[in-house]
C-alpha cells in the first residue's frame, strides 16, 4: 500500500472545520496527524467518531503547543477564526511550531493598512522558520478575488472590475446565518457591525489584493455595511423571522480613482435571496461578462479551496502568502 506522503494537523472544530477534515480524509495522499480545539468539551475525544466515522485513533487536543512539539506534519489546517487580532496567537503559536499554514481566517488572506502590523510580524516569524502562511477560501480566496483575476488574463488592459455576489444564506451552516444577523432588530444589526461583533469579514482583503495586482492607484476606498429587512415571514432551519427583522446583509466595498468607481465588490448575503449567483464585469479590452448561476457553494467550496490549496503551499517559499502567488488550485483527487 501507497504511504500516504502529506501529514495534516487540524485546528478547528466548527462546521468548516469538520467539513474540511472529512474532505482531508477522502484524498488518498494526505491524513490527519493531529487534531486541536480550544473547547474543553472537545478534549480526549476521538476526530474520527466526532466526524460521525470510524475512530482514527487521532485525539483532539486543546494544548496545541505540545502536540506540535511531538507530532511531526507538513501542515496545519486552520478554521478558528475570521479576526486577526483574535487567531494571532494561534497563528505564533503553530509558526513556532514549525508548521506551514492553510486558514480560513479571512484577515489573513490580504494585508491591509488595518492589520499591517500583525501580518508584518507573521511574515517575519514564517520566514525565520522556514515555512508558508496562506488565507484562503471561497470569499475571500476565489468568487470576489482570484477569479476576477484570473479573467484579466486574456485582457491587454483592465479599467474597471465589478463583482456582485448573492447568497440565500437560508441555505447555510448556522453560524452563518447568526453572523449575518438573521432575525436581529436593525437597530441592533448595527450596533454589533459598528462593534465587529458580527458581519462578513474579508471584503476589503479581496478589494486591496484586486487594486495591487491591477495596480489601481486607488484615491478613496468606500466600504458599507446594511441589514437586508425581511419584507415577509421567513423560517430556515434555525431562525424564524417576522417582516421588519434582519434577514441578512448587504456589504458593498469601492474602489475610487478621480471620484470614478473603478473597484466594486458588491455581497448580498440574506435569508429568501432570490436568484443567487456569482458575476463579474470586467470593463477593459476586450469586456469580459461572467455570470455562474447559483453562485459557488460557500461552504463545500471554502472547504474544497483549504484543501486543494495544501500541495501548494508546502512547496512554496517562507512567508505570508496570498492565493495569487502560488498557482491556482485544482482538484485533488
Amino acid at each position: 500500500m501507497k504511504a500516504k506522503n502529506i501529514r495534516v494537523i487540524h485546528y478547528g472544530l466548527g462546521p468548516i472545520g469538520l467539513a474540511t477534515a472529512k474532505l482531508i480524509l477522502s484524498k488518498p495522499d494526505m491524513e490527519i496527524v493531529g487534531a486541536v480545539d480550544i473547547a474543553k468539551e472537545m478534549a480526549g475525544k476521538d476526530l474520527g467518531e466526532i466526524l460521525g466515522l470510524q475512530p482514527l485513533g487521532v485525539h483532539v487536543t486543546d494544548n496545541a503547543e505540545r502536540l506540535f512539539a511531538k507530532v511531526s506534519a507538513d501542515v496545519v489546517v486552520h478554521t478558528a477564526g475570521s479576526r486577526l487580532k483574535r487567531i494571532f496567537g494561534q497563528v505564533e503559536e503553530i509558526l513556532r511550531g514549525g508548521k506551514n499554514i492553510v486558514s480560513s481566517a479571512e484577515e489573513l488572506f490580504f494585508t491591509t493598512p488595518e492589520n499591517a502590523e500583525m501580518s508584518a510580524r507573521i511574515d517575519k516569524l514564517a520566514r525565520e522558520k522556514g515555512v508558508t502562511v496562506l488565507g484562503t477560501g471561497v470569499n475571500p480566496g476565489f468568487v470576489m478575488d482570484a477569479l476576477p483575476l484570473t479573467l484579466t488574463g486574456v485582457c491587454h488592459e483592465v479599467r474597471e472590475v465589478h463583482v456582485e455576489r448573492v447568497v440565500d444564506a437560508g441555505t447555510r451552516r448556522y453560524p452563518l446565518q447568526r453572523k449575518i444577523g438573521a432575525g436581529m432588530t436593525p437597530e441592533l444589526f448595527r450596533e454589533k457591525v459598528a462593534g465587529k461583533a458580527m458581519g462578513h469579514v474579508g471584503l476589503r482583503e479581496s478589494l486591496y489584493l484586486i487594486a495591487d495586482r491591477l495596480h489601481f492607484v486607488l484615491d478613496e476606498v468606500r466600504e458599507s455595511v446594511e441589514p437586508v429587512i425581511a419584507e415577509k415571514p421567513l423560517k430556515t432551519e434555525y431562525f424564524e423571522l417576522k417582516p421588519g427583522d434582519v434577514a441578512g446583509i448587504r456589504n458593498i466595498g469601492e474602489g475610487l480613482k478621480g471620484g470614478k468607481k473603478i473597484l466594486t465588490l458588491d455581497l448580498r448575503m440574506y435569508i429568501g435571496a432570490e436568484n443567487p449567483h456569482d458575476a463579474v464585469r470586467i470593463v477593459g479590452t476586450p469586456d469580459l461578462n461572467l455570470r455562474i448561476e447559483g453562485g459557488v457553494a460557500g461552504d463545500q467550496a471554502t472547504a474544497a479551496m483549504l484543501v486543494n490549496s495544501i500541495p501548494a503551499v508546502i512547496a512554496a517559499a517562507p512567508g505570508l502568502v496570498t492565493v495569487k502567488d502560488l498557482p491556482a488550485p485544482y482538484c485533488i483527487q
